[in-house]
């Protein structure tokens, strides 16, 4: 790894934090805000573009990437952009200790919703916009942004965007990869735009329609409200959440090229059929397993079910019922769907559905092999073979998931006070989906997590975002040699 390239496109990360700090900023002056609050949004952005330009001065000069230079440009990019996105917090008062701002501001950039704020209805609009932004930039990825936008990267934009897109495919929708940068990026505006006026349509107002557009795309969760889209009691408002929840949890690759004219793409697609058949069953089974127990219409029922399974299937978050009090089968199917989360090259977390398609196709091929030993068997995704070095790959990343969930869960018993607390947390975390089960269920914050717990959780949210190996890379002695 060389450091100057490293820390110079870092820089390039800590200017559009900035650039968003200061938005916030003009937010918070136009709301009228108190002082304070408006002054920590502008002098956190005034720090972060000194800190940036005095990087970018300092690293100035040819960029040329290598693979460990973008796993590190990615995993410290992220961890920069999280210390700076925690000044407005600290400076502004609204969070006190720096764990707990770091907590915070991870949860949001890495989309994954768990808060340790309460009564949001009482923050700064400034301070509180500024936590959805960092949902909405950290949704398709701020690095990724800045492969959009800086030509000079030329083939190193592609280790960037390998190293920080989740999923095991990391689709081409042109041949340069900066073009692809743009689309996805345009793709995702469009839908943002799209969905902002749906739900301005609906009643909100431009501040909360924003806010709620900036984290239903980024499949992120946070709200304007304590009680989350509850709230608004709104059956439309929800309708239309669940739609872009669920395009927001497809494959952005499938969205362009239905925009292209060709929406049999999706037909076509095999993680994406079984990620509707995943997601159809589930929440019709949540709904029929709540009806009678906790809903007596099945009107109310199909609304709950379909909201939050749709909700905790693609990492959002968001919740309109106290889902801790639904019944024992409900509860563990929402913990299962925190590891499935939706599908690869969307902004959803979790280990992703075409994962778990290509694990039960090699436990199906296994148990060909048992019959007839000398049988070769190919894994397929529709008409494409994988290579054996991919499924090997997909195999060890969901051992490597459990393993490390298994160990988080261990180690957050100490500071939780039920084992349901402890593993939901993990899960809820490593997942990048935010509600769990237990004094971290729907209608609780993480307030109540000591500091050394939130500190285990954010080390969860940071490994789940960048699909682990992009981390526990640098943990390999052989990184760091030349």
């Amino acid at each position: 790894m060389r450091p100057r390239p490293v820390l110079h496109l870092i820089s390039y990360t800590l200017a559009f934090i900035a650039l968003g700090e200061g938005i916030c900023w003009l937010i918070s002056w136009h709301s009228g805000d108190p002082a304070q609050a408006q002054w920590a949004l502008a002098l956190s952005a005034g720090m972060v573009l000194a800190i940036a330009f005095l990087m970018w001065s300092l690293t100035h000069g040819p960029i040329r990437l290598s693979r460990r230079d973008g796993f590190a440009i990615v995993t410290f990019g992220w961890v920069a952009a999280t210390v700076a996105g925690a000044f407005p917090y600290l400076l502004s008062g609204v969070i006190s200790h720096p764990v707990s701002a770091l907590f915070e501001t991870m949860s949001g950039f890495t989309t994954t919703g768990a808060s340790v704020l309460t009564n949001l209805e009482l923050l700064p609009r400034g301070i509180l916009f500024w936590r959805g932004m960092t949902q909405w930039l950290g949704g398709m990825g701020v690095l990724v942004l800045c492969v959009a936008i800086l030509p000079f990267l030329g083939v190193g934009g592609m280790r960037i965007y390998r190293a920080e897109i989740p999923g095991p495919s990391k689709d081409r929708l042109t041949p340069r990869i900066a073009s692809t940068a743009k689309l996805l990026w345009g793709l995702y505006v469009l839908f943002s735009l799209a969905e902002t006026a749906l739900l301005m349509t609906g009643g909100m107002g431009w501040y909360d329609a924003c806010f709620h557009t900036f984290s239903t795309m980024s499949t992120g969760g946070f709200s304007t409200r304590t009680a989350s889209i509850a709230a608004f009691n709104s059956a439309y408002i929800e309708i239309v959440i669940i739609v872009f929840m669920f395009l927001a949890g497809a494959n952005f690759a499938l969205h362009y090229r239905a925009l292209k004219g060709k929406p049999q793409s999706f037909l076509r697609d095999p993680e994406f059929r079984f990620y509707t058949a995943l997601w159809l069953g589930s929440c019709l089974a949540l709904s029929f397993n709540v009806w009678g127990e906790v809903y007596q219409g099945i009107g109310a029922a199909l609304r709950a079910g379909f909201f939050q399974g749709t909700s905790i299937m693609t990492t959002t978050g968001y919740v309109t019922q106290d889902f801790n009090v639904w019944p024992n089968a409900s509860r563990l199917l929402l913990v299962l769907l925190m590891f499935v989360g939706a599908c690869g090259g969307s902004t959803a977390g979790g280990i992703k559905v075409v994962r778990f398609l290509v694990v039960l196709k090699e436990i199906a091929r296994e148990l060909g092999r048992a019959i007839h030993p000398r049988t070769i068997i190919k894994i397929k995704l529709g008409r494409q073979s994988l290579e054996e070095s991919t499924v090997s790959n997909i195999s060890s990343f969901v051992i490597v998931y459990v393993a490390i969930f298994a160990v988080a869960s261990l180690a957050m018993a100490f500071f939780t006070p039920d084992v349901v607390t402890a593993a939901s947390s993990v899960a809820a975390t490593l997942g990048n989906i935010g509600p769990g089960l237990g004094a971290v269920g729907a209608v609780e914050t993480y307030a109540s997590i000591p500091i050394t717990g939130q500190i285990i959780l954010t080390v969860c949210m940071l490994l789940g975002r960048l699909e682990l190996f992009t981390v526990l890379v640098l943990l390999h002695r052989g990184f760091w040699k030349r």
